[in-house]
């Protein structure tokens, strides 16, 4: 870390008075932007060094492009630049806090907002819920965000960056999206992880379940203590997610082939069990080379997060279509939260909440350490 951004980064943290932040500068790289040619950043106040660390004289804005050899600003070839400001920076006209990278990947520019980790939070909670939600949920959302941030911190230490700014990891809009109240969740849980085993979690987290959480072994394999399925009821009280499609059973073949699945002239789709928490195991494809079985969340991943938001799901050829209808949101793992804002709404605080969908986790302050 070079001078610049050392400086920036202690008065960013200073100004978070009374927040673990303040106390100790906890930063994260979030990639806020993959693979475009140009960027433009601007800003008012803003400090400018190229990749070596040497201050940058260019007049703002910046239009940031990818070159055969690198990368230019304002016409002007440079290995990289970093942005840093007292406010924010903008980066295609949204506001982020701290640092802003700009450097050359295999495939267009990768720009990382480098930023505490308070202050992440903070431009992260409107984002995966409403901050005009029960306090008790916003905290717990602010807790189990923390939690896996810090895990991804740990797990990526030295890699260009921690966290991707989208649902592969968390949503992350910057600092145009801040408000007091997902401050204040921030701020009364400043510095608090889930951990098992003296250990932060790897806290998973959903929208909504319909009715029952669903177990790390059946999604992605691998048993976790803490990420067992738990009923759920609270979410259907507060949005009853249900949802049908038609897909035309041609782009359901494209995509499962896409996927590596050996079929071809689909003749029929059907469900084949369901696990205790009610969601597909299994998809039997019947097409002309054969009977071929996809289990249910690779089959949701083959024909799109965004299209079959669940596993919870019921399947029907009509003619030329799969008719596709289910209920909830998600993967289902760890904290569902809708859920946990039906729960906030009930008089739970933020600890019962986060016990209840995390079994045998503790709440531990200090980052965990």
């Amino acid at each position: 870390m070079n001078f610049f951004r050392t400086l920036i980064i202690m008065v960013v943290c200073l100004a978070a008075a009374g927040s673990v932040a303040a106390m100790r500068p906890e930063t994260v790289r979030v990639a806020i932007l993959k693979g475009n040619d140009t960027v433009r950043l601007d800003g008012t106040g803003i400090l400018l060094t190229d990749g070596r660390g040497m201050p940058l004289k260019v007049d703002m804005p910046l239009e940031v492009k990818r070159t055969r050899d690198g990368l230019s600003v304002n016409g002007r070839s440079v290995d990289g630049v970093v942005a840093s400001a007292p406010v924010r920076v903008t980066v295609n006209g949204k506001g982020y806090r701290a640092l802003v990278e700009v450097s050359a990947a295999d495939k267009g520019l990768l720009v990382v907002n480098e930023l505490p980790l308070e202050e992440y939070l903070i431009g992260l909670i409107n984002c995966e819920i409403s901050s005009a939600w029960p306090m008790e949920a916003v905290k717990a959302q602010a807790v189990i965000a923390r939690s896996y941030a810090v895990y991804q911190m740990q797990a990526r230490r030295g890699a260009p960056y921690q966290l991707e700014s989208s649902v592969m990891d968390q949503v992350y809009e910057g600092s145009d999206v801040e408000d007091s109240r997902a401050a204040r969740g921030v701020q009364e849980t400043a510095g608090e992880v889930l951990t098992f085993d003296g250990r932060t979690i790897q806290a998973f987290y959903h929208s909504n379940c319909a009715g029952h959480t669903e177990s790390s072994k059946n999604v992605w394999g691998t048993q976790v203590s803490y990420l067992q399925g738990v009923p759920c009821r609270y979410c259907e009280e507060e949005n009853p997610i249900k949802w049908e499609l038609n897909l035309p059973l041609k782009k359901v073949e494209t995509q499962l082939r896409a996927a590596g699945g050996q079929v071809s002239g689909i003749r029929d789709v059907k469900v084949r069990g369901r696990n205790e928490s009610g969601r597909v195991q299994e998809v039997v494809v019947e097409s002309a080379r054969g009977r071929a079985t996809v289990p249910g969340v690779a089959f949701r991943k083959a024909l799109g997060y965004g299209v079959v938001k669940s596993t919870n799901f019921e399947l029907r050829v009509s003619g030329d279509d799969l008719l596709v209808s289910g209920s909830g949101s998600g993967h289902g793992v760890g904290l569902c939260q809708w859920g946990a804002k039906g729960r906030a709404n009930e008089g739970f605080d933020y600890r019962e909440i986060l016990s209840y969908y995390y079994p045998g986790v503790k709440l531990s302050g200090g980052y965990g350490r």
